[in-house]
């Protein structure tokens, strides 16, 4: 199906519908799927827009774990997470720079803090209908961690996550599972779920109110719906508007693993109703893989969980700069570190190394590892059989993506640097102790590990 250009977001006045419905999804990802169901759950007429040929979008590509506050299983087991106790800490992650432990909002302002609340009130709630009418039955994760599980504020660090069951045994293919069974529950209760429909800009009446949306099909047909009651915009980022990236990103990405469709379709058509835009210069991150990115190839997934506890990543010196076992997002920010002496990101690009070992225990194409199995996609690894011949391959690589890097080099002493910086990390694995980033000192790290060979040879299980 031919892909669909972007038009003027302006919105039109309303005129002559072509159809009607009580409720216009727009995006039919998991949370536009979730919200038809809902939707159609209170007696509404429901459409979902999709302006890809297929549904799913960005969960397609997810493993679709996902955090209830206070859930049924917890509960259940006797697990307390108290209201009050979980907005601080919702507090204390979200709004670290303003948290206040004795404000009556923790420091957030009145929208963050109702925002944080609702999450709270209704998150179990809307879990229990989904797993109850078979759209999105779980499995409760009882032992996974919170990602800051070892913060004071968090009162309940194991128990609130929970996954599609169905999902594989590594829980990778969640989002896939998640997408088939919302959109088939969708389907039975009646649900018209439109793929090929691109929504241009929402149509509004006398009084600026949105009363329905403009439509692009695939075929060109151009159509206006009527949304008795409203319209809702479930369309993922801009993750692939590089213009957007550019003008609200305060960091320089290379593009992301969001789906191909993410273009920030609300941000233009939002803007020009005069939505409010929040967060836009965040976003939630992972490490990915430079030359998958470059060429925007569309199976590109972030590097949430690397492999390998014979595994570093080193800059272009040849140098360890981060624990490389922290979670995704905040792994991430290493790579956006400024250098404001050499006007530089000097980590934009960071080299992981790994040895044998790693690659006879730790490979998989799962969670967008970079660690993979014979036969399977390798472009973007550098082998050498000496530590010159591995810098000199690193050098040929990084040389090809310059225009792309801001010309980043390899340093002339980058295999001497990387053969001490070995000798280092292999010392402090001997020890089990990572004396320069602690890594493995925090159950999330644990978690994101990654697989590993069944009898480990030295006392923290990731180095």
């Amino acid at each position: 199906m031919a892909a669909i250009g972007r038009k003027s977001p302006l919105p039109t006045k309303a005129g002559k519908f072509d159809q009607e419905f009580d409720i216009i999804i727009v995006g039919g990802g998991g949370v536009g799927l979730a919200a038809a169901c809902f939707s159609v759950w209170h007696g509404n007429k429901v459409v979902v827009l999709e302006k890809a040929d297929q549904i799913g979008g960005t969960t397609s590509k997810a493993a679709f774990w996902y955090w209830v506050p206070n859930n049924a299983p917890m509960r259940a087991l006797g697990i307390a997470d108290k209201k009050v106790d979980c907005l601080r800490y919702m507090a204390r992650i979200s709004r670290p720079e303003v948290y206040d432990p004795d404000h009556p909002r923790f420091g957030m302002s009145h929208w963050e803090y109702e925002a944080c609340a609702a999450i709270y009130d209704n998150a179990s709630a809307a879990a229990e209908l989904l797993n109850k009418k078979g759209a999105l039955v779980y499995q409760h994760c009882a032992g996974v961690p919170d990602y800051w599980a070892e913060l004071p504020e968090n009162k309940a660090p194991l128990g609130r996550v929970l996954a599609p069951l169905g999902a594989n045994a590594t829980l990778s293919d969640g989002g896939v599972v998640a997408v088939r069974t919302l959109s088939e529950a969708a389907k039975r209760e009646g649900v018209d779920i439109r793929t090929g429909h691109r929504v241009q800009r929402v149509i509004v009446d006398d009084h600026g109110r949105v009363v329905g949306v403009d439509v692009d099909h695939a075929d060109g047909r151009v159509l206006g719906l009527k949304a008795r009651k409203a319209v809702i915009f479930a369309t993922g980022g801009f993750t692939h508007d590089e213009e957007l990236r550019k003008n609200h990103l305060s960091q320089p990405v290379f593009g992301g693993c969001a789906a191909q469709t993410n273009e920030g379709d609300f941000v233009h058509i939002g803007s020009a109703v005069g939505a409010s835009l929040r967060n836009m210069n965040y976003s939630w991150m992972c490490p990915i893989l430079l030359e998958k990115a470059i060429k925007k190839d569309p199976s590109l997934i972030g590097t949430f969980s690397p492999g390998g506890d014979s595994m570093i990543y080193v800059d272009k010196n040849g140098r360890r700069v981060t624990n490389e076992k922290l979670a995704y997002n905040e792994s991430a920010q290493k790579f956006f570190e400024w250098d404001p002496v050499k006007s530089e990101y000097p980590n934009l690009v960071l080299i992981a190394i790994w040895d044998q070992r790693s690659q006879d225990h730790s490979a998989s194409d799962e969670y967008g590892r970079f660690i993979v199995p014979k036969g399977k996609d390798d472009a973007h690894v550098i082998r050498g059989k000496s530590w010159e011949a591995l810098a000199a391959n690193v050098k040929k690589r990084v040389k090809q993506y310059a225009g792309e890097t801001g010309n980043l080099k390899i340093a002339p002493d980058f295999a001497k640097n990387l053969k001490a910086t070995v000798s280092r990390f292999n010392g402090f694995a001997r020890k089990g102790k990572d004396l320069d980033f602690h890594r493995g000192e925090r159950q999330v790290e644990l978690l994101f590990n990654g697989p590993v060979a069944s009898k480990p040879t030295c006392p923290n299980p990731t180095m």
